[in-house]
C-alpha cells in the first residue's frame, strides 16, 4: 500500500509539488532500471528502490520545483546508490568468499525454461559487468543516454554538469565499452578455440 502524503501549498510562482502517490507511478521504473544499471546487484535492486522511496516520502514537501521531478529524483538515486555501494564494499570486505552463495545460481522457484534463464542472467551479468569497468562519472552518462535514451542537455540538468561534459563523458564510456566488449568477444573466441 503507497502512503497517503499531503501536497503542501507552494508560494507563488512555484509549481506545487506531486503527490508521493503521483511520483511513484510516474518514476518507479526509472528509478529501478537506474538503481540497477548503476551497480546494485540483482538481488538488492528492490530494497535500495524502496529505500529510495521512503527518502522520496520523507523529503517530498521539500521539493520546490526548480528542477523537474525526474532530475530531483535521480540526485536522490545517485546519492542512495552510492552509499548502498560503499556499505557492500566493507560488508564484502569483512566476508569470507568461501562461504558466498551466488543468488542467481539457485533453482528457478517459477520454473522457467533453465536454459531461457541461463542466457538472460548471462547476458544481464555481461552488460553489468562491462558497466563496471567505467569508472563512475561516465557510467552515470553512458547509462543515462544508451539504456534509459535521455538528451545530453537532460543528462547535464540530470548531473548538474555542462552538456560539452556530458558530450566528453559520453564520448569516452562508448569508446571504453565498446573496447571492453572487444575484449570480452576476444577472450571467448580464445577459450572456445
Amino acid at each position: 500500500m503507497i502512503p497517503q502524503v499531503e501536497a503542501r501549498s507552494s508560494p507563488p510562482g512555484l509549481v506545487p509539488p506531486p503527490t508521493f502517490e503521483a511520483t511513484y507511478e510516474e518514476h518507479f521504473a526509472f528509478v529501478w532500471r537506474s538503481v540497477r544499471a548503476l551497480g546494485v546487484v540483482e538481488h538488492a535492486v528492490d530494497d535500495v528502490t524502496q529505500e529510495i522511496f521512503l527518502v522520496v516520502l520523507k523529503r517530498l514537501s521539500e521539493f520546490e520545483g526548480r528542477s523537474t521531478v525526474r532530475t530531483w529524483l535521480y540526485g536522490i538515486v545517485r546519492n542512495v546508490v552510492r552509499g548502498h555501494r560503499r556499505a557492500k564494499k566493507k560488508h564484502d570486505a569483512s566476508r569470507d568468499p568461501e562461504k558466498s552463495v551466488d543468488p542467481e545460481t539457485l533453482r528457478d522457484a517459477e520454473g522457467r525454461d533453465p536454459e531461457a534463464t541461463a542466457a538472460k542472467t548471462q547476458a544481464a551479468r555481461l552488460v553489468i559487468q562491462l558497466l563496471e569497468s567505467l569508472d563512475d562519472d561516465k557510467r552515470e552518462v553512458f547509462v543515462l543516454a544508451e539504456l534509459e535514451q535521455l538528451p545530453a542537455k537532460e543528462i547535464a540538468e540530470l548531473l548538474d554538469e555542462n552538456v560539452n561534459t556530458v558530450y566528453s563523458r559520453l564520448r569516452l564510456a562508448r569508446e571504453e565499452f565498446a573496447a571492453a566488449a572487444q575484449r570480452h568477444r576476444a577472450r571467448d573466441a580464445w577459450r572456445s578455440k
